[in-house]
């Protein structure tokens, strides 16, 4: 059986001599304990565990606890609103996460959606060829150098050979070839395939998208760095189709709205950067592609993505399916396949930047997660001072008030100081505390999480309040 360790995989840079191993070692290190520490405050404040943790787990699958499905759902609802509510060139679809398999003939995945796989031979551990050459596991287990197997250590691997990543399944009674089928690794072919359906349902006119959130499966040969890279993984992801000749101008438009979407969160725009792919390196539909990149523990990686898919899916699937996929012009009375830009961003790797963006300690070691409160799972926690008088009635009737609005918290175990500290962990902006003076004038103390600084506020006007703050 797998079993899921919670490690964090750092990615070292080449050894430099005299002074600098030093401060590259220390910085490894502070990084790498940094990871441990927002691994350890995931499971432990119920944001991210092993999945099926109590078998053992199994290896890339994780699930997503209380406060990590509000995180998550935050997330997705900003986007939708952000992309889809108030927008009018973009409407909404959800498709299947099981397709006719002729449609990953058409997309070139069957042939094309692979990677290079290494085996070692003494210990038959199995790898990404190129995650071995560029150093990926150096400092990891008995890796010292690159490719050198992390597991014995041993440096003899087979050729490599190309592993397609998708999850292969069976429709039907009968697990043959003719039921053979697989679990979509991308959200992005329903919305081609849908094209024709939608564009003539929503009336929408050339340029206009089509959005999706949902699930996507890849059998990742090497996963890790705690949940970035995972086995099965939710996309937040649009089809922008667009006149040919057009398609550089609207590239550059959604890149931007990418990065300000993200930044919008609270994630800091220092810690951003894009990353242009080499035409070397494109996808085999890509005319050009370039991500966005978040500096995280383990280094730089990819946050988002924005690709120019040309017409390539359109034809595809029109060949393949014998369908007309063309969009009428009417203006110019022409037909043309529209060229698509693809922008796209992974939820789970979303939340882990805005986790790792958020965590911060005081000098004494308290944890603080400084969520932007939009997308902080709670956003209210209510406490009555003591358990007495009617302390705890006056928080319970405050508690109700306002998780008509929001997802709010009532706690009143242990003392004021250790519920706030358990808020701040989870990255709760503000508490409510009712104390004696509530009874007497209708106020409570609100104390912010990151200023620490306190006023009391009127009871009658804690809905508007917060709607102000929130």
């Amino acid at each position: 059986m797998l079993r899921v360790k919670f490690a964090i995989f750092i990615r070292y840079s080449k050894i430099k001599p005299n002074s600098e191993v030093n401060m590259k070692k220390e910085s490894s290190h502070t990084k790498n304990d940094l990871m441990e520490k927002i691994t350890s405050l995931c499971k432990r404040r119920g944001f991210v565990f092993p999945s099926s943790e109590i078998y053992g787990g199994v290896g890339g699958f994780w699930d997503f606890g209380p406060n990590g499905v509000l995180l998550k759902n935050n997330i997705k609802q900003l986007w939708w609103e952000r992309f889809v509510q108030i927008r009018d060139d973009i409407t909404g679809i959800e498709g299947s996460i099981i397709m006719n398999p002729e449609v990953w003939k058409a997309s070139g995945h069957i042939e094309s959606f692979t990677d290079p796989l290494v085996e070692c031979k003494n210990c038959h551990s199995r790898y990404r060829a190129d995650h071995m050459l560029d150093g990926r596991f150096v400092g990891e287990g008995k890796a010292t150098k690159k490719n050198q197997c992390p597991t014995c250590g041993e440096t003899v691997f087979t050729e490599p050979r190309n592993f397609n990543m998708m999850f292969k399944t069976h429709i039907g009674p009968v697990e043959d070839s003719s039921s053979e089928t697989y679990l979509r690794p991308e959200t992005a072919q329903s919305m081609f395939t849908d094209f024709k359906q939608v564009a003539e349902i929503s009336r929408k006119k050339i340029p206009f998208g089509i959005a999706q959130i949902g699930k996507a499966f890849r059998n990742e040969i090497t996963f890790g760095n705690f949940f970035f890279r995972s086995r099965e993984f939710e996309q937040m992801e649009i089809e922008y189709f667009v006149k040919p000749g057009t398609d550089e101008k609207w590239f550059g438009y959604w890149l931007k709205e990418w990065k300000k979407f993200i930044i919008d969160l609270g994630i800091n725009k220092n810690k951003l950067r894009e990353y242009e792919h080499p035409k070397k390196s494109l996808s085999h539909y890509s005319k050009r592609t370039v991500d966005i990149e978040y500096d995280f523990p383990f280094g730089w990686s990819e946050l988002t993505g924005t690709a120019n898919r040309t017409d390539y899916d359109l034809k595809q699937h029109e060949k393949f399916s014998g369908k007309d996929l063309t969009y009428f012009e009417e203006e110019g009375m022409k037909r043309y396949h529209p060229y698509v830009i693809e922008p796209t961003m992974g939820v789970d790797r979303m939340m882990l930047a805005a986790i790792v963006d958020a965590y911060d300690e005081n000098e004494s070691g308290e944890v603080f997660l400084r969520l932007d409160p939009k997308i902080a799972p709670i956003k209210v926690a209510v406490f009555p001072l003591v358990n007495k008088e009617k302390l705890p009635a006056i928080a319970k009737d405050i508690y109700n008030e306002l998780k008509q609005y929001w997802f709010v918290q009532y706690d009143d175990g242990g003392s004021v100081g250790r519920r706030y500290r358990r808020q701040d962990e989870i990255g709760t902006p503000f508490c409510v505390t009712v104390d004696f003076e509530s009874q007497k004038k209708n106020t409570v103390t609100v104390r912010r999480r990151d200023t620490m600084k306190q006023e009391r506020v009127k009871i009658k006007d804690l809905a508007c309040y917060f709607m102000d703050k929130i």
